[in-house]
C-alpha cells in the first residue's frame, strides 16, 4: 500500500493544496494521501493562524470528495509545535508494511536539512516533492539532497500556480472575494465564520475611492506576504496596510480630523500620513505605537525605521499596480533583502521627486543618510 503524508498549516486549504495531491496521487499511484493540519507550524509563527478546529473543518470541505484522501487530526490533538518527524514516526506504526512518502513543495524541500531531525523523517518516509511556480533549481536541490542524505527524493511533475495562503488571508480580512483561490464551501465557511476577518478595520473602504481602495488591497497583500521575512507579524502589517491612506481623501472639517493639529512645514502630498495616523488611532481606535508610526511615515520614510515601517513603506511603492521603469528590480531586491531595497527605494524616490521638482521631505533626506551611514559599506 502506497501512502503518502501531506501535513501544512492549511491557513487556509487552498485550490493548489488540492492540484498537488491530486498529482502525487495519479503520478505515484498512491492508494492513499493523509491530509494533516498542523497545532503549530515551527515555520510560519508570524502568520495569522485560524483556530485548528476551523483548519481542521475546512481541509475536511475541500477534500470531501476526494476518495482517495484523509483529513487527520492527529497534529491537532497532539499539540504543541508540530514536527514532521515525530507524525511521520506515528504513520510509520500505523502502516507498518505501508510504502510511505512525505509531499512538499519545492520552498520548503529546499531548507529541508533545517528542519528537526529531518534523518528521522527519511528513515520514515520518501519525500515527494514538486515545483511551485517554476521549475528553476528543483532539480539541483534534488541533487545536493541525496549527496547529503544518501537516498533519493521523488519529483512529481507538478508545478504548482502562483497563489498562497497568506495571500487569501489578507484578501479575507479586507473582505475581498476569494473564489478564485478556495474552493466554494471553503470560501462560504470562512465568510460565515469571519475568519480572518478584522473587525472595523475594513470599515476604512468607505473612506477610500474605488481606485485606492483596490491600492490598499494590494498594499495589504504585499505586506502580507514580506511579512515574515520583515520579521513582522502579519496582523500588524495588515492593520497599517489598510489605514495607511485612510485620510487621503478628508476635508480639514471633517470630523474624523476634529482635534487633529497638522505639523508644520508639509506639504499637502505628504500630510496625510499624519492625519492617518490620527485617524487610526481616535477613528479606528489602535493603540499600538508601532502600527500608528508605520501609517505617520508611509510615504516619508525617516531615519532608524523599524522593521514595520520598512516594510509598509516598501509595500506601498511597490505593491503589483505600480508600473514605474525601475519597480521590477525594486521587487526583486524586497524579496530578497529589505534593508537593501529600502535604500534602493529611498534613492528612487529622491531622484523622482528631483526630476519633478517636487518638495524633497527632510525625513526622507535623512532617511536615506541614515541608511547610507548603517547599511552602505
Amino acid at each position: 500500500m502506497k501512502i503518502a503524508i501531506y501535513g501544512g498549516a492549511f491557513n487556509p486549504v487552498h485550490n493548489e493544496h488540492i492540484n498537488i495531491v491530486r498529482a502525487a496521487i495519479d503520478e505515484l499511484s498512491l492508494d492513499k494521501v493523509i491530509v494533516v493540519p498542523t497545532a503549530i507550524s515551527p515555520h510560519k509563527r508570524t502568520s495569522v493562524t485560524a483556530r485548528g478546529r476551523d483548519r481542521l473543518n475546512m481541509c475536511r470541505l475541500a477534500f470531501k470528495n476526494e476518495s482517495n484522501v484523509e483529513v487527520s487530526d492527529y497534529e491537532l490533538k497532539r499539540g504543541g509545535i508540530s514536527y514532521s518527524y515525530v507524525t511521520c514516526r506515528h504513520f510509520k506504526k500505523l502502516y507498518p508494511d505501508g510504502e510511505l512518502f512525505f509531499i512538499m513543495g519545492a520552498d520548503m524541500f529546499g531548507c529541508f536539512h533545517l528542519w528537526k531531525e529531518p534523518e528521522e523523517i527519511l528513515k520514515c518516509a520518501t519525500l515527494a516533492v514538486c515545483a511551485r511556480e517554476n521549475a528553476k533549481g528543483l532539480d539541483n536541490d534534488i541533487k545536493s539532497f541525496n549527496r547529503r542524505f544518501g537516498t533519493e527524493a521523488v519529483k512529481f511533475s507538478y508545478v504548482g500556480k502562483a497563489v498562497s495562503s497568506t495571500r487569501v488571508r489578507a484578501l479575507a480580512a479586507l473582505g475581498e472575494d476569494i473564489a478564485a483561490f478556495v474552493p466554494e464551501e471553503v470560501r462560504n465557511f470562512i465568510r460565515k465564520n469571519s475568519i480572518y476577518k478584522l473587525n472595523g478595520i475594513a470599515e476604512v473602504k468607505k473612506l477610500l475611492t474605488d481606485e485606492r481602495w483596490e491600492h490598499t488591497v494590494r498594499v495589504a497583500v504585499s505586506a502580507a506576504e514580506h511579512a515574515r521575512q520583515a520579521g513582522v507579524f502579519e496582523e500588524d502589517a495588515l492593520i497599517a496596510s489598510m489605514l495607511h491612506d485612510c485620510a487621503k481623501y478628508l476635508s480639514p472639517l471633517s470630523d474624523e480630523l476634529k482635534g487633529f493639529t497638522p505639523p508644520d512645514k508639509v506639504s499637502p502630498p505628504v500630510m496625510h500620513q499624519f492625519s492617518g495616523a490620527y485617524v487610526a488611532e481616535h477613528t479606528f481606535g489602535i493603540k499600538d505605537t508601532s502600527i500608528l508610526n508605520a501609517i505617520r511615515y508611509h510615504t516619508t520614510g525617516r531615519e532608524n525605521m523599524t522593521s514595520l515601517e520598512k516594510l509598509i513603506y516598501l509595500a506601498d511603492m511597490l505593491e503589483e499596480g505600480r508600473t514605474f521603469p525601475e519597480v521590477e528590480k525594486l521587487r526583486k531586491l524586497f524579496d530578497a533583502d529589505i534593508n537593501g531595497c529600502l535604500a534602493a527605494a529611498l534613492d528612487h524616490q529622491l531622484e523622482y521627486l528631483k526630476s519633478t521638482g517636487a518638495e524633497i521631505s527632510p525625513l526622507t533626506r535623512r532617511a536615506r543618510a541614515y541608511m547610507k551611514e548603517t547599511y552602505d559599506k
